[in-house]
């Protein structure tokens, strides 16, 4: 018995990419959340919990290209229930970390596994959407890792409040295995999917080059500009999302005198707004060429603007003393970091035998380079305070957009990979 098709099929699996990111984000979360807590309960220093952090970025780092080979050689399908069900055991192994050692240890793990949501995520969204689609799709599965971010403040908050911060590890990663059940059950590629309907699976294939399924040869990415192009990206962009992902809790708790519960309270408008971003990363661009743009213009011209609001915003969080002000210039600057859309580049120029390899290898670099920022963030800030490092995030960014002008070139043209 044949069943019905579903109108509108990739964006249920947009959906569902999206619910994926948020659970890794809050998982990874969890532990920000609740480290002015564990800092006083183990007697931890910043210094300490940047190390932490620092361990996670490395492993993530390596993995983030080993996971994005792995999914391109297994496909997306068998490499998501790998990677989903490793980061979740990981997460519950925190509720047993006693030392900095034992954190450290359980970091790393979590770094192992938690990249191949994003490789993978961009790999189905380059099979399941047109390239016209992708910045917006891209956006939508991005989005969970504000969403996750957002909701870890009240989520871990409450259960911590109540049950222990212990507990809240325990929780948040069992919630991982819920969604594997899903994603077996409804995900296929376009081609196998009995619930896809002609009309949709004809526009998905829309611009397409049609090649073999085998990953693009290594040797061949190595050697063309845009993958530099967007692994530099990556490499300058990433340790930006790093800092605000793990330090905007304890910079409110630090320079604005937050408590555990005020962090539940208000912590998570940032990440909200960084949610909307990464939606409106896509929607913009779109709008534009509904009007007319290319799609290189959108992006580009998307990206100058966000550009320019982080720069504003990072100074200008230097200059408030209140916590009100800041709260609003920090979810600016979150929401325009997620509106620029880094990650959504390999997919605007690379086939999806190529896109989870050229994410990976950004991804690599980029953890790498926000590792070593974690070893120095936290040495600064007890130093001299979060001054310094908004300032190196406004400058970041506009070295950046520099890259994807001169190295990745026109976006929205698949290059073609050959080997």
């Amino acid at each position: 018995m044949s069943l019905a098709t579903i109108k509108n099929l990739r964006w249920y699996i947009a959906g569902l990419l999206c619910l994926a990111s948020a659970l890794n984000y809050l998982d990874r979360q969890t532990l920000s959340v609740l480290i002015g807590t564990i800092k006083d309960e183990l007697h931890l220093t910043n210094a300490s919990y940047g190390s932490i952090n620092a361990w996670f970025l490395v492993s993530y780092g390596v993995m983030y290209a080993v996971s994005g080979r792995v999914i391109d050689v297994i496909g997306t399908r068998r490499g998501f229930m790998v990677f989903v069900a490793g980061w979740s055991v990981a997460n519950m192994l925190h509720m047993f970390a006693g030392t900095v050692g034992q954190f450290s240890f359980f970091r790393l793990l979590l770094g192992v596994f938690e990249p191949g949501s994003f490789t993978g995520g961009v790999r189905a969204v380059s099979e399941w959407f047109p390239v016209q689609d992708r910045a917006l799709a891209i956006g939508i599965f991005n989005a969970g890792t504000a969403i996750g971010s957002m909701v870890s403040a009240p989520v871990v908050t409450l259960i911590a409040v109540h049950y222990g911060w212990r507990s809240a590890f325990l929780t948040t990663g069992l919630l991982g295995f819920g969604w594997l059940a899903l994603w077996w059950y409804f995900y296929r590629l376009p081609g196998q999917h009995p619930r896809l309907g002609a009309e949709e699976q004809k526009l998905i294939e829309t611009g397409r080059p049609q090649l073999k399924q085998a990953a693009a040869p290594l040797g061949r990415l190595l050697r063309m500009r845009e993958t530099w192009g967007c692994v530099l990206v990556r490499a300058l962009t990433d340790p930006i999302s790093y800092f605000l992902l793990f330090w905007v809790p304890l910079y409110f708790q630090r320079r604005h005198g937050f408590v555990l519960a005020q962090i539940g309270l208000f912590v998570w408008i940032p990440f909200a707004a960084a949610a909307l971003g990464s939606v409106m990363s896509g929607v913009v661009p779109r709008v534009l060429v509904a009007r007319g743009w290319s799609l290189d213009k959108a992006r580009k011209t998307t990206m100058t603007l966000m550009t320019a609001g982080i720069f504003v915003c990072a100074i200008s969080a230097t200059q408030v003393a209140h916590a009100g002000p800041a709260l609003a210039l920090v979810a600016s600057m979150t929401f325009c970091h997620a509106g620029w859309g880094n990650i959504t580049l390999p997919a605007e120029i690379f086939p999806s035998n190529a896109v989870a390899t050229v994410t990976g290898l950004g991804g690599t670099l980029g953890s790498w380079a926000g590792a070593l920022s974690q070893l120095y963030i936290g040495r600064v800030v007890d130093a001299y305070g979060f001054t310094p490092i908004f300032v190196a995030c406004a400058g970041l960014y506009p070295v950046a957009l520099v890259m994807v002008f001169c190295l990745i070139g026109r976006l929205g043209t698949i290059r073609t990979v050959e080997a």
